[in-house]
C-alpha cells in the first residue's frame, strides 16, 4: 500500500522483542506468530510498515560493548572511566538524571538505547532508502513499559532541522491489547502478515533475540566481549551468582586466582539503591553492571505484565519467561546488515557520524527546568 506524502505521513511502528511474548503468552501463540498476528492487526488499522527492533539492540550492545572496553583501557588515567552503568533502561536514567546527578551521570554508557537507535534508523537510514524528509514518517515504539514514552521526548532526541522527534508514540504492549479491544478484534483472527526490514523488499525471518533473561543481555554480551579483547579469553557459559536476592546477581572473570572483571546485574529500585550507598561509600568493586529499574527486568514492564488492579501477573510472567528463553539468540557481530550500515551509512565504525547517531550524553537535570512530567 502506497502513502500519498503530499497530503499523509508514513505511519511505521517498531516494536520491542520484549513485548512478543507478552503477545504470545496472553494470545497463547508461538512467538513468530505474535509477531506476525501483531503485524497483521497494525497493518489493519493503516499501519504502512512494522519492524522489529532487535538490529537497533544489535547496534546499542555493539557500541556499549566497544565503549566498555575504551574505559577500562583509559581507567588509570579517568577517573569516570569505571564503573560503567547500562544506558538502555529510561527508568533508571531518568532516576540517575533526577536524583543521583554527577555522581553516577558520568558513568553512564553513551550509547543510545535500542529505542532511540531505532529512531535514529527509522528516520535518518529509513527515510533516505525511501527519499522521504524525516518529518514524512510518524513512528510509533510499541514497548513493555511507560518510561520509554518519557524517553522518546528527550531534547537530543529532536533533529529542529525537521522539526521531527526520532520517536512520536509510544504505546505499551498492553495500550495495544486495549486498542484491539476497542475494535473488538481476537488475536485469533487476524490474519499473519510478515514483518518488514529497514531494507526494502525483503522481510523479516523467524524472532530471534540477544543473550539475556529477560532483556536485552547487555551484561552478558559485554562481558565476553571484554574477556576476548582484553584478555584474550573465550566464555561461552556465564554463571550468575545471586547476593542479595535474585534481582541482584554477579558475574567474574577470574584466571589463575586473580579476578579480571566484575560484573552486576541489578534490577529494581531496592537493588539499585544499594548499588549507589555503596558507590557513595567508595566500596565499589563492580566494572559494570546492567541497571533496570523493573524487578525481573524488561519483561516485567508495567505496560503489560499486570493484571487489571496494577499488581504483577506472576502467571503471565512465567509464561512470558519460558516464551522468551526459547527464542534463538543471534550475535549483534552476526548480523551482516549491521555491519554494511556501519560501512555504508555511518561512515565506518570509528567515525562521527556513529558518535551522532548512536550516541548520547547524560548529565543531572535541574529539578524545576523540565516540564516533561507535567506535559506527560
Amino acid at each position: 500500500m502506497k502513502c500519498d506524502t503530499s497530503k499523509h505521513k508514513v505511519l511505521a511502528v517498531s516494536i520491542c522483542p520484549q513485548s512478543l511474548p507478552y503477545f504470545a503468552a496472553k494470545f497463547s501463540l508461538s512467538v513468530n506468530d505474535a509477531a506476525r498476528r501483531l503485524c497483521g492487526f497494525l497493518k489493519s488499522l493503516g499501519v504502512h510498515y512494522v519492524f522489529d527492533t532487535t538490529i537497533a539492540a544489535d547496534f546499542s550492545i555493539l557500541e556499549s560493548q566497544r565503549e566498555f572496553v575504551q574505559r577500562y583501557q583509559q581507567r588509570n588515567q579517568e577517573e569516570h572511566a569505571l564503573p560503567m552503568f547500562a544506558s538502555a533502561c529510561p527508568g533508571w536514567i531518568r532516576y540517575a538524571e533526577r536524583v543521583l546527578t554527577n555522581l553516577v551521570t558520568s558513568h553512564i554508557c553513551t550509547a543510545k538505547s535500542p529505542q532511540q537507535i531505532m529512531g535514529s534508523l527509522v528516520k535518518g537510514y529509513f527515510a533516505r532508502q525511501q527519499n522521504l524528509s524525516p518529518d514524512k514518517i510518524f513512528h510509533v515504539i510499541v514497548a513493555p513499559c511507560y518510561d520509554k514514552k518519557l524517553e522518546a521526548l528527550r531534547e537530543d532526541f529532536y533533529t529542529a532541522l525537521y522539526n521531527s522527534q526520532e520517536v512520536d508514540c509510544v504505546l505499551t504492549s498492553g495500550e495495544i491489547v486495549q486498542i484491539m479491544e476497542q475494535k473488538n478484534v481476537s488475536m485469533k483472527d487476524v490474519t499473519e502478515v510478515a514483518v518488514d526490514s529497514l531494507f526494502g523488499e525483503i522481510k523479516e525471518g523467524d524472532v530471534v533475540r540477544h543473550d539475556g533473561k529477560t532483556s536485552d543481555g547487555y551484561l552478558e554480551h559485554i562481558f565476553k566481549h571484554a574477556a576476548k579483547e582484553l584478555f584474550g579469553m573465550d566464555v561461552k557459559e556465564i554463571t550468575y551468582k545471586a547476593l542479595k536476592n535474585k534481582d541482584f546477581q554477579e558475574v567474574t572473570l577470574e584466571k589463575d586466582g586473580e579476578t579480571l572483571l566484575r560484573f552486576a546485574a541489578a534490577y529494581g529500585f531496592r537493588n539499585i539503591q544499594n548499588m549507589v550507598l555503596k558507590l557513595k561509600k567508595g566500596k565499589f568493586s563492580y566494572h559494570f553492571v546492567e541497571v533496570l529499574a523493573c524487578p525481573g527486568g524488561c519483561l516485567n514492564g508495567k505496560g503489560q505484565a499486570q493484571t487489571e488492579d496494577g499488581k504483577p501477573d506472576k502467571a503471565l510472567l512465567n509464561q512470558m519467561e519460558e516464551v522468551y528463553a526459547a527464542i534463538p539468540v543471534r550475535l549483534p557481530e552476526t548480523n551482516m546488515h549491521v555491519q554494511k550500515m556501519y560501512q555504508d551509512w555511518l561512515e565506518g565504525m570509528d567515525s562521527k557520524k556513529v558518535q551522532e547517531t548512536l550516541h548520547t550524553k547524560y548529565s543531572a537535570v535541574n529539578q524545576t527546568a523540565s516540564n516533561l512530567d507535567i506535559k506527560w
